[in-house]
């Protein structure tokens, strides 16, 4: 078993857990959580029995008892704190978003020149105060929304700050280092990936009708 693969199967099924429970369910089935991370019930199963997550047949997991479990292994029993880096039309658009069902939230935003206090009910603050706030707060993860042209120089400055962890929106691809690992996001990538896939599966479709 993929330790990483596994690892984020377990960050997936934290994610859904905490969004069935806020719709005001109590006990989950595997095949609920197979179909909502489009993985099968069998390999739900073979995961929480790896770790020892009780479960049963007719009466599902608790989910509570699961969360509970999964934050111990997680080494999180709390809402993680995050910062996010450029505060334009995209950065904007995800300090709107409210993640907190997902077990994180997004604390402060910062920019060169920050066109409001607030967004959202979040602060924004320049670029100079990130330093200090990183610190106090003990932040490990920060979300990059800069031009390409910023974002190298964005994530040294975060990663010489002590942030372990950058979700990367900007257009340019950044190279995860020792220090501090580095997810990029691209999105223009993606939907030209989605445009392929769609079309491949309708010439496929094409081909046997």
């Amino acid at each position: 078993m993929e330790q990483k693969d596994l690892m984020l199967r377990l960050m997936k099924y934290k994610r859904v857990l905490l969004q069935f429970k806020s719709l005001g369910l109590d006990r989950v089935y595997s095949n609920n959580l197979g179909d909502a991370l489009e993985i099968s019930a069998a390999l739900v199963r073979k995961d929480f029995s790896h770790f020892k997550i009780e479960g049963n047949r007719r009466g599902g997991y608790s989910i509570n008892k699961v969360l509970g479990r999964l934050n111990r292994l997680l080494g999180d029993s709390g809402l993680q704190e995050i910062v996010i880096v450029g505060c334009g039309n995209l950065g904007k658009a995800l300090l709107n978003h409210d993640y907190i069902r997902e077990g994180f939230r997004i604390t402060a935003g910062f920019d060169i020149n920050p066109s409001q206090p607030e967004l959202n009910n979040i602060p924004l603050y320049p670029l100079e105060i990130l330093k200090p706030y990183v610190l106090e707060h003990h932040i490990q993860v920060g979300i990059i929304s800069v031009p390409a042209s910023a974002a190298m120089q964005t994530a040294e400055m975060m990663v010489n700050y002590g942030i372990k962890g950058i979700l990367n929106f900007s257009p340019l691809q950044l190279k995860s280092r020792e220090e501090c690992r580095i997810h990029n996001v691209n999105i223009g990538l993606e939907i030209e990936n989605l445009f392929f896939m769609v079309n491949q599966a309708e010439k496929k479709s094409n081909e046997l009708s």
